[in-house]
C-alpha cells in the first residue's frame, strides 16, 4: 500500500513539472508565449483541483502542503490558493473503531475505564489526528470547570508510517526541483524539506505539543484577552492529548461574531497585536493560525455584578504542534524591519533584509532602496482593501521603473523562517477578512514606536558609532577624490549601467540564436536533400545536427 503512495504521489508532481516545463520553457521559446499566458490560469486552477482531489483522498502530509500553498497568496496565482484554501475544513475523519483502537493501545486499557464519556462522532478532523469531545471521571478532573467537557486529540492509524512515505516522495521531488536553477538560487530546497520534516515530527509528538501550550500560556498569562486550554496531564500520551473544551465561536464565523456584540475590527487588532508580541517580544510564537486554531469566546458578566475592568471576550488559541521559535538575530532584523516600516526608511528596511538573510549575493541594493522608498510613497498609509484596489497602472508604473529589479528578483527563502512568512501570509488574510478596512500601517504604528522609543535608550552609543564613521569618512575623503581624478586623467573611469548591462546580453543572445537559427536552416534543408538522394546515412546524420542546432536554440542562455 505504502509503495502505491509512494508511486502516485511522485507521478503526480512528475506530471505537473512536465506540463509547466512543456508550457512555461518550450511553447514560450517555440513563438507561442501568448497561448501560453492566455491558457495559464486555468491550467493552473485544473492542477491545484486536481491536487486537492489527491490530498483529500490521501491525507497525511499531502493535506499539509496544500494548506501551506492555500495560504501563499503572497507568491502564488489566486487560482491556485483560492482552489486549495478548502483544504482547511475538507478533512475526511477516521472510523471511530480504528481511532478508538490507536487509543487504547496508548493508554493501555479500554476507553470506557478511562473517561465517561466518550463522543464516537468527531468533532474536529485534522491532516494527523482528530479530536473527540468527552468527560473525565470526577476522581481525574483538575477542577470542576475541566470535568464538565474536555477534549481528546488522537492521531490517526499508521501516521508515522505515512509520513515517513510521503516525505521520501517530496524528497525526490525536491531533487527535481534542485536542478531548475530558478527555484534552487532561491530557495535551498534540502533545507526546506529538513525544517518541515522536523516541524511534521515535532507536531506528532503530543507530549512536546502540550508543554508548547503551557508555555504559550506562561506568555499570556497577564493578558485576560488572551486563552488557552489547559492540558490534563494524567491524560495524555505521545499520541493521545487531553485538553480543556475550550472551543467557541470559530474566528471566521463573521455574522456570529457580529451577533455577539463583539467588534470584528476589534478581534483584527487584538489577533494582529498578540502576534507582534509573540514574534518581536517573546520569540516563541502559534505557527498554525488557521481558522479552525482560533476562536472567540464571548464572556458573561451578568452574574459578577459590576466588572468594568473585565474583558467582554476572549481570543483563544488551540493547537500548539506547530510552534515557531526565532533566534536573537532573526528577532533583530524583525525588529529593524519593523522600525523601517514605521519611519518608512527603505535603508533600514534593506539593512533588515540582510540581517534577516533573504537577499541573494547579488543582489543590487541601491536599487533595492530606490525601490523600498518608491513603494512608501504609492502605498504608505493604505488599508487592507485600497491595497487589494491598486490599479494596474500603478502597478505597471512600478514595475516599469524598476524592470532591472523584478528581472533579476534578488530574493532567496532561508528555511529558518519559512514557518514565520507562512505564519504571517494566514494572518494577514484573517485580519482582512474580520475587517476589510485592517490597516497594516496603523497597526504596526504604536509598536513600531515603542521598538524606536527602547532604541532611543542607547541613543548616545548610537550617536558616538556615527559620528566616529562619519570623522573615518571625512579623514578618507582627500585621498578617495585624489584616486578618482587620477583614474580620469588616465582614462580608466567606468560607469556601471544595469539597463544596459541587460541590453547587451538580450542582444548578444539574440544574435548567438540568429545564427543557430541559420545553421539549423541549413543541416535540416542538407538533411532532405542528402535523404531524397538515397544518401540515408549522411541525410539522417544532417538532420539530427539539425535537431541538436534546435535543442541549442531553444535552452541557451537559460542557465546564466
Amino acid at each position: 500500500m505504502f509503495r502505491a503512495r509512494y508511486r502516485r504521489i511522485l507521478f503526480f508532481f512528475g506530471k505537473v513539472l512536465l506540463s509547466l516545463i512543456l508550457w512555461e520553457i518550450i511553447f514560450p521559446r517555440l513563438g507561442l508565449r501568448g497561448w501560453s499566458q492566455r491558457t495559464r490560469p486555468e491550467r493552473l486552477r485544473r492542477i491545484a483541483a486536481q491536487f486537492r482531489i489527491l490530498a483529500i483522498r490521501m491525507g497525511g502530509v499531502l493535506i499539509k502542503v496544500g494548506q501551506f500553498l492555500s495560504s501563499r497568496v503572497d507568491v502564488l496565482p489566486r487560482e491556485i490558493t483560492d482552489e486549495l484554501v478548502g483544504l482547511q475544513d475538507e478533512v475526511p475523519p477516521e472510523r471511530y473503531e480504528d481511532i478508538r483502537r490507536v487509543a487504547e493501545a496508548e493508554y493501555g486499557m479500554p476507553l470506557k475505564d478511562k473517561f465517561e464519556e466518550l463522543d464516537p462522532h468527531p468533532l474536529a478532523a485534522a491532516s494527523l489526528g482528530q479530536v473527540h469531545r468527552a468527560k473525565l471521571y470526577s476522581e481525574a478532573c483538575l477542577q470542576d470547570s475541566v470535568c464538565e467537557s474536555v477534549v481528546v486529540k488522537i492521531q490517526r492509524p499508521n501516521i508515522e508510517t505515512i509520513i515517513a512515505t510521503d516525505l521520501a516522495a517530496l524528497r525526490t521531488v525536491g531533487f527535481w526541483l534542485k536542478r531548475y536553477q530558478p527555484i534552487s538560487k532561491r530557495v535551498d530546497v534540502p533545507a526546506l524539506l529538513a525544517e518541515f520534516t522536523r516541524v511534521l515530527y515535532e507536531e506528532i509528538d503530543y507530549i512536546t505539543e502540550g508543554h508548547n501550550a503551557e508555555t504559550f500560556a506562561a506568555i499570556f498569562t497577564d493578558n485576560p484577552g488572551v486563552r488557552v486550554p489547559g492540558v490534563v496531564w494524567t491524560h495524555t500520551t505521545k499520541r493521545a492529548l487531553t485538553l480543556e473544551d475550550v472551543g467557541a465561536i470559530k474566528i471566521t464565523d463573521y455574522d456570529v461574531i457580529t451577533a455577539a456584540g463583539i467588534d470584528r475590527a476589534e478581534v483584527a487588532k487584538r489577533l494582529f497585536n498578540t502576534y507582534l508580541k509573540q514574534i518581536f517580544e517573546d520569540g516563541f510564537f502559534h505557527a498554525d493560525p488557521h481558522p479552525g486554531n482560533l476562536f472567540v469566546t464571548p464572556i458573561d458578566h451578568s452574574s459578577d455584578g459590576d466588572q468594568s475592568d473585565e474583558v467582554d471576550w476572549q481570543l483563544t488559541f488551540i493547537d500548539f504542534g506547530m510552534v515557531g521559535r526565532l533566534p536573537n538575530k532573526l528577532r533583530e532584523g524583525l525588529r529593524e524591519l519593523v522600525i523601517g516600516v514605521g519611519l518608512q526608511d527603505a535603508t533600514r528596511v534593506v539593512k533588515s533584509y540582510q540581517l534577516l538573510g533573504v537577499l541573494l549575493p547579488n543582489a543590487d541594493l541601491t536599487l533595492l532602496k530606490k525601490a523600498g522608498a518608491k513603494m512608501f510613497e504609492m502605498f504608505w498609509g493604505r488599508n487592507m482593501s485600497e491595497l487589494q484596489d491598486v490599479s494596474l497602472d500603478e502597478m505597471h508604473e512600478f514595475a516599469e521603473e524598476f524592470r532591472d529589479l523584478m528581472y533579476s528578483m534578488p530574493f532567496q527563502i532561508p528555511q529558518d523562517i519559512i514557518f514565520l512568512v507562512r505564519c504571517v501570509g494566514i494572518l494577514s488574510g484573517m485580519c482582512t477578512g474580520l475587517d476589510p478596512d485592517f490597516n497594516l500601517w496603523e497597526g504596526l504604528a504604536p509598536f513600531a514606536q515603542k521598538l524606536i522609543t527602547e532604541e532611543a535608550s542607547s541613543a548616545r552609543e548610537t550617536i558616538l558609532e556615527v559620528l566616529s564613521t562619519m570623522a573615518r569618512r571625512l579623514l578618507a575623503m582627500p585621498g578617495r577624490v585624489d584616486a578618482i581624478l587620477m583614474k580620469v586623467e588616465r582614462g580608466e573611469l567606468a560607469v556601471h549601467d544595469p539597463h544596459l548591462s541587460r541590453q547587451l546580453l538580450l542582444l548578444e543572445r539574440t544574435i548567438r540564436r540568429g545564427v543557430g537559427a541559420i545553421i539549423f536552416a541549413v543541416l535540416l534543408i542538407g538533411g532532405i536533400q542528402l535523404f531524397l538522394a538515397h544518401y540515408p546515412f549522411f541525410g539522417i546524420l544532417l538532420m539530427v545536427g539539425a535537431a541538436l542546432s534546435l535543442l541549442w536554440i531553444l535552452f541557451t542562455g537559460r542557465w546564466r
